[in-house]
């Protein structure tokens, strides 16, 4: 039997403290695949998010500055609480 969790996300407050860096890379398994690496303030990843989906989800259409405080904004509001065990 398993038990479904449902992610807890941090607060924007405590995913300011924690994370340092949003990179957007390319994703080691699919090289034709993008993603977004999070990385706190010792360099290490801690989540990662799935570029087609977090652009879709935030309504992120182009490239300038407000598009990337929304992805910012986004990703910052869907760390999830486990990332504090990293």
């Amino acid at each position: 039997m398993s038990e479904e969790h449902e992610v807890q996300f941090l607060s924007y407050e405590e995913a300011v403290r924690l994370v340092a860096a949003i990179q957007e890379e390319e994703d080691v398994d699919d090289p034709d695949r993008r993603i977004f690496n999070v990385y706190n303030h010792q360099d290490k990843e801690i989540c990662w998010f799935d570029y087609d989906e977090v652009m879709r989800d935030a309504g992120i259409t182009g490239t300038d500055d407000a598009a990337k405080e929304k992805l910012t904004q986004y990703i910052m509001n869907h760390i999830p609480d486990w990332a504090l065990d990293i």
